[in-house]
């Protein structure tokens, strides 16, 4: 399926994510007062908690959740903010600088540095784990099945898997769109419900300036939208 290993795979994202740090800082793509970056983040949160809802996971505040990827913690500081308890609320990034930084901004979380393909974390552990673009960062499809099967093993039976990725990225070489057929081969067996999201972002950084409620119409059609959201229960 590759001929990539994890130690190779770890050093090449640990360069993408510099450069891609270094870029962004100067630019300032992933503000919160970059209007086009705030109308991508509205629009998941709000198909995140229908999402919640639907599954029957809402309230959060019993719920043991699990981010996998969990960067600078920006995605957790969220999460604390729909209800989810600091004592069972945990994330992991394989690199160790970025789970340093949201210790350092969230240091009541319990955070660790690990790879997703070796989860520091007993069977059955999670109730949620929550995927947001890490499987697009990762080239080789063995890795992949690895990731998954080690989030599968840490979920508890009837556990579900949130997942928010996109399906086409044509500009980015150091990434790959993952369709839901994929997805279904990574989680065999489980239900998965998907729902396209987020309007293009190259699209949505030059219409949502000047008509915000354009956008928001836009997205609703779906067909401009690039990334999927989508709910994967495993079996009780």
């Amino acid at each position: 399926m590759g001929d990539l290993d994890p130690a190779n795979e770890t050093t090449r994202v640990r360069a993408v994510y510099a450069a891609r740090a270094e870029r962004l800082a100067e630019g300032g793509v992933y503000s919160p007062v970059n209007e086009a970056y705030l109308f991508a983040i509205q629009g998941r949160q709000r198909a995140v908690l229908r999402a919640l809802r639907r599954e029957g996971l809402w309230p959060l505040g019993d719920k043991d959740i699990l981010e996998v990827g969990c960067g600078n913690g920006g995605v957790l500081l969220e999460w604390l903010g729909y209800g989810a308890d600091p004592q069972h609320l945990h994330g992991t990034d394989l690199l160790a600088e970025r789970a340093g930084a949201a210790h350092a901004r969230l240091p009541h979380l319990p955070i660790t540095a690990a790879s997703g393909t070796a989860l520091p974390y007993p069977d059955h552990s999670f109730d949620l784990v929550l995927q947001f673009t890490v499987f697009s960062s990762i080239l080789d499809r063995a890795i992949c099945y690895t990731v998954a099967n080690e989030i599968i093993r840490v979920l508890r039976p009837g556990g579900v898997i949130l997942w928010y990725d996109f399906w086409i990225n044509p500009l980015n070489k150091q990434t790959r769109g993952i369709r839901p057929r994929e997805v279904r081969d990574y989680f065999p067996g489980c239900t998965i419900t998907f729902d396209r999201i987020t309007l293009a972002p190259p699209l949505a950084r030059k219409l949502v300036p000047f008509s915000w409620a354009g956008a928001l119409v836009l997205e609703r059609l779906r067909f401009l939208n690039t990334h999927y959201l989508a709910t994967v229960r495993i079996p009780e």
